[in-house]
């Protein structure tokens, strides 16, 4: 009889090398047994333990889910099971629904951007987009307008990997293995003034810069012919971007003047990661549409959803018109039971609240990053962050030799060791980003930002 050496975790690696394909991850790069593998196995508060019980703070919220962190289990898991003693599952199909899907949706009304009064659920956050999508084709054709078949998205946002949501991304490695976008979308820019010219510092002329180049856009496409715009309030993809002021009240304008759809993508930005319900809210927001997945159950069960407009559902609603578009498990009962205890439990607990108390001074800590030579810009709002960093080449890039250094390896293994699990990019732009959970103290901020000044106080001087 052979005894194993494994460690847990080393056992869990083995196992997940063999039979579990993950997910946006070279799968072969795991080795044999597995051994790149990150095993994690519990939660407790903020932190998360691995499989060999070694913990660490979770600065992402477990990739922008965990609003709650992981100590709310009893209760979640009291509403869980009141509501599979009394229905485990029913669809929201072909006239039929189920309490708990439309109290959810009514409660989703009473906290959601003026003027959005509906909800069609979804499994997450990508259908959720396609969702938008779809909603927005069908409103243009039955208001006689069927030529409506373009998109208006921003360079370097990301929403979601289904081939349609995809469309909306104008990364060529992750689309182009997948053949030609199934939405014809033209890309602008997002609102990251960083490196450009000193005279865009100013939020009136930054603004009027992007506000003109879309409307370029929309004649130069023909405003006949565009259908939505999707922008996220604060880009999660090129390092928490956030908008100049006016940016989001200027969209609106152009939504109004040329006709199409705004669609405001609140994945990640709902539900109080920058210290409201909705993070467009912060910024003047008045989308037609609004998707949210992720922090909409705490992370504690699946589910996404697409926010939609009274004007909006004034047209799908006409008598004879059908939205033919809908998923099995959407607003899945208990998904909506678990969507409903979390917002029950951040009105409690005074979540948001808790947000806007430390938001200032999470900004003060990561501000002072950018005394370290390798942080180039430093942004983000409420619990969302990210350093870009600057390397060791004369327009601020890395060498490929730095970059496999420091930012494939150094940085992401020494924040690692220190106990705080961030996301290091190592793409157009190398970012240190985190999400903490909404649930943060001072002191557990404090420790985030500690770990961070040191491991890149450690990069610059390799540097």
């Amino acid at each position: 009889m052979t005894t194993s050496t494994r460690t847990p975790s080393g056992e869990l690696s083995a196992s997940a090398a063999r039979h579990l394909l993950l997910n946006m991850t070279p799968n072969g790069s795991l080795g044999a047994e597995g051994e790149n593998l990150f095993v994690v196995q519990r939660g407790d508060g903020p932190y998360v333990d691995d499989a060999d019980g070694r913990r660490y703070i979770d600065g992402l919220s477990g990739l922008y889910c965990c609003q709650l962190g992981y100590s709310y289990a009893p209760e979640f898991a009291e509403a869980a099971e009141r509501q599979l003693r009394e229905l485990c599952f029913s669809p929201l199909w072909s006239a039929s629904a189920h309490p708990t899907a439309i109290e959810l949706a009514e409660r989703l009304s009473r906290i959601a951007p003026d003027g959005i009064e509906h909800t069609f659920f979804s499994g997450g956050g990508a259908e959720a987009v396609e969702t938008a999508w779809k909603i927005a084709r069908r409103y243009h054709a039955l208001r006689g307008e069927p030529g409506r078949t373009k998109a208006i998205a921003r360079s370097g946002a990301y929403h979601g990997l289904t081939v349609g949501a995809l469309s909306l991304t104008d990364d060529p490695g992750l689309k182009e293995p997948y053949g030609p976008p199934a939405i014809d979308t033209r890309f602008v820019s997002h609102t990251n003034r960083y490196g450009l010219p000193g005279e865009l510092a100013d939020d009136a002329a930054f603004t009027a810069r992007l506000l003109g180049e879309l409307e370029a856009a929309i004649l130069a496409e023909g405003p006949e012919s565009v259908a939505m715009l999707i922008a996220e309030p604060v880009q999660n993809r090129g390092g928490c971007i956030t908008p100049p002021e006016g940016y989001w009240p200027g969209l609106r304008a152009l939504a109004d003047r040329y006709g199409f759809l705004l669609v405001a993508d609140e994945v990640i930005t709902a539900f109080g990661r920058l210290g409201e319900w909705f993070g467009g809210d912060r910024y003047g927001a008045r989308p037609d549409i609004v998707t949210v997945a992720k922090g909409i159950t705490a992370g504690y069960a699946p589910m996404g959803a697409t926010l939609v407009s009274t004007r909006v559902t004034e047209v799908l609603n006409r008598p004879g018109a059908v939205l033919n578009h809908g998923y099995t498990f959407a607003g899945h009962p208990l998904s909506a039971a678990i969507a409903l205890r979390s917002l029950q439990i951040m009105e409690r607990d005074r979540i948001l609240d808790n947000v806007r108390a430390l938001q200032d001074h999470l900004a003060g800590r990561m501000a002072s990053l950018t005394e370290l030579s390798i942080v180039g810009d430093v942004r983000g709002a409420g619990f969302f962050y990210a350093c870009e960093l600057t390397g060791d080449l004369e327009d601020g890039g890395f060498s490929d030799t730095a970059r496999a250094a420091l930012v494939a390896d150094l940085i992401p293994r020494r924040l690692r060791e220190a106990g705080l699990l961030a996301r290091v990019y190592n793409r157009a732009a190398p970012l240190v980003q985190i999400a903490p959970p909404l649930i943060s103290d001072r002191h557990l901020l404090d420790a985030i930002a500690d770990i961070i000044a040191d491991t890149l106080d450690e990069a610059s001087a390799h540097l």
